[in-house]
C-alpha cells in the first residue's frame, strides 16, 4: 500500500516491539469490554450477538480485540497511512483474518483455562499436603499414631520370628515330562 508492505498478521511485527507489547497482543482480555462491545458490529456486521452461544461469545470478543490491537499496531508502525488506506486495510483484514483470529483466540483461551486448572490442582495438592502435615504435627495425633505404629512393627517382628523358627519343607515339583534314557 503506497509502496510499503503492510502486514495484516500482527505477529509479523514481533521483532519490532518489546515484551510488554508482545504480552499485550498475545493475552486476550487486555482491552476494556466497552471498547469491544462498541466495535462488535464493525467487524461482525452479519452476527446477531444475542443469539450467540455462551462458549462462542468470548471467542468472537477476543477476535474483535485482536482486530483492534492489529489496527493499533499497523497505525503505530505505519503512521503515513491515510484514513482511507487504514479503512481499506481494515476491510481486507475483516475478510481474511476472521477465522485465523478466532482460532488463535480459542487456543489462547484454552491455554489460559488449562494453566488455571493446573494452578488450582497444584494449590489443592499443596493444601492437602499442608493439612496432613498439620494433622500429623498435633500432639493428640502423635499420641494416637505412636502406639499404632509400634504395634505394627511388633506384629511384623513377631511374624518374622515365628516364621524363622519353623523351616519350610523342601518342595520337589514333578517336571511333568518323563525322562528319556540315554541308551538305545
Amino acid at each position: 500500500m503506497g509502496g510499503r508492505t503492510v502486514y495484516l498478521n500482527p505477529f509479523l511485527y514481533w521483532r519490532r516491539f518489546d515484551a510488554n507489547t508482545d504480552r499485550w497482543l498475545r493475552e486476550p482480555g487486555q482491552l476494556g469490554e466497552e471498547q469491544i462491545e462498541a466495535n462488535r458490529l464493525r467487524f461482525y456486521p452479519e452476527l446477531d450477538w444475542t443469539l450467540l452461544a455462551e462458549q462462542e461469545r468470548p471467542i468472537k470478543d477476543g477476535a474483535v480485540e485482536m482486530f483492534l490491537k492489529t489496527l493499533e499496531l499497523i497505525g503505530t508502525f505505519h503512521p503515513e497511512l491515510t484514513p482511507g488506506q487504514l479503512l481499506e486495510v481494515e476491510r481486507k483484514m475483516a475478510v481474511t483474518k476472521k477465522k485465523a483470529f478466532e482460532r488463535w483466540v480459542e487456543k489462547a483461551l484454552q491455554r489460559r483455562a488449562r494453566l488455571e486448572l493446573q494452578e488450582r490442582r497444584r494449590f489443592d495438592r499443596d493444601r492437602f499436603r499442608r493439612d496432613w502435615l498439620e494433622w500429623l504435627s498435633l500432639p493428640a495425633t502423635r499420641r494416637a499414631v505412636l502406639p499404632f505404629t509400634l504395634s505394627l512393627v511388633l506384629a511384623g517382628a513377631a511374624g518374622w520370628w515365628f516364621a524363622s523358627q519353623r523351616p519350610c519343607p523342601a518342595l520337589v515339583v514333578d517336571p511333568g515330562v518323563p525322562a528319556r534314557s540315554l541308551t538305545p
